[in-house]
């Protein structure tokens, strides 16, 4: 019997030179989907979301879609019926309108089966945004979600069929699960990512006041550039704020900054040289972290606040949770991973077990695997 060929994907997402989390997953996605040897999808394009008028498109992107724009979003919808299937990204922020409600017309105009990746899940809406999910859910084909935690949301507090979702774990570049680079004497606590508000880091500033009587001293290091948005509204302050909270601390010789936004080369390297992975979010409804999903892939013991992607993914020994905003009990975890090189080395072990299957090129055929599913052809050789 001949083999179906992969369909076509078209994307709509935030895409580089886009700063943003979901930027970074959708061309890390995009980048694996090429590189699959086997049932490569026969065309894959991007529909970018910008703040800007269209622009010239230039490979995987096929059009910037300018948010909030009538007449962009119907070129956009066009585009993407030329494909066989169609992936739309979705988070509150990254769409035009009251909570990116724009989505819901972008949904309405395709006339191709469509999933939607649900970045966020909130188990608390406000009343528009159940309104958004609710009209994601009736209009998409198929949802995809990343964690366990998101796909029970949906189904206990959406109503969403559980046959209509997927997980798909969040991918993880395989340099990250490169040899340890671990080196010199004072423990390396590394937390990364874009710096703002909400990231709970004046929290784990504090916990290392408790933690100047360990010798060698530890270093902690905040890695990341400001994110965009808050650079935009209030420049360095944020930043600037932290570092005065570190010199009132008399922490100086302990936390350090490193302001750059670094490739996923050099963003993998610095992770393998940490000892701990401290991630201390402030927010209760996060249901994916990439930064999470790396840090196991380079099989670093994690710290983190109760948020839950992490209670979900720690719960099996690859790291520990603590409370939100208490300083002293994320101090306490931090002093008993880097006295205690047995419990470090144990954690390591189950992350890098938990890792299996969390890189792109996996994460990647998953994907394609759903994709395809979704066509008629598809359904009717499976049926």
């Amino acid at each position: 019997m001949t083999s179906l060929p992969d369909p076509s994907i078209g994307l709509v997402s935030t895409f580089p030179p886009t700063v943003c989390g979901i930027a970074t997953f959708t061309h890390s996605l995009v980048e694996a989907l090429g590189a699959r040897r086997k049932a490569a999808p026969r065309r894959v394009g991007v529909v970018s979301l910008t703040d800007g008028p269209a622009r010239h498109a230039a490979s995987p992107v096929v059009f910037h879609h300018h948010r909030g724009d009538r007449a962009s979003l119907q070129t956009a919808t066009a585009i993407l019926n030329t494909y066989d299937t169609v992936s739309v990204q979705h988070e509150f922020g990254i769409f035009g309108g009251k909570d990116g409600a724009e989505v819901l017309d972008l949904l309405s105009g395709l006339a191709v089966p469509t999933a939607v990746t649900l970045h966020t899940v909130l188990a608390s809406p406000s009343e528009h945004q159940r309104a958004v999910m609710d009209g994601i859910s009736d209009l998409a084909d198929h949802l995809v979600v990343m964690s366990e935690t998101a796909a029970s949301r949906l189904v206990d507090r959406y109503d969403v069929d559980q046959d209509r979702i997927t997980v798909i774990a969040h991918g993880a570049d395989p340099e990250f699960a490169g040899p340890s680079l671990v080196r010199g004497d004072r423990p390396l606590v590394l937390t990364w990512g874009l710096i703002g508000p909400g990231k709970g880091l004046e929290s784990a500033i504090e916990a290392f006041s408790d933690l100047l009587d360990i010798d060698p001293l530890p270093r902690y290091l905040i890695a990341g550039a400001t994110h965009p948005r808050v650079r935009q509204g209030s420049g360095e302050a944020y930043r600037d704020g932290l570092k005065a909270l570190t010199n009132q601390l008399g922490l100086g010789q302990v936390v350090e900054f490193d302001d750059r936004y670094l490739s996923r080369r050099e963003l993998a390297r610095l992770v393998r040289s940490a000892d701990v992975v401290v991630l201390p979010y402030e927010s209760v409804e996060q249901v994916t972290s990439g930064v999470l999903v790396e840090a196991i892939a380079a099989s670093k013991p994690v710290i983190a606040t109760a948020f839950p992607h992490a209670v979900e993914l720690l719960s099996d020994g690859a790291g520990a949770v603590v409370p939100f905003g208490e300083p002293k009990s994320l101090g306490l975890a931090l002093r008993s991973v880097i006295d205690d090189a047995p419990s470090r080395m144990h954690m390591a072990e189950r992350a890098r077990h938990l890792a299996t299957g969390r890189f792109w090129p996996t994460v990647a055929g998953e994907f394609a695997a759903t994709m395809s599913a979704l066509t008629p052809d598809r359904q009717r050789a499976t049926g």
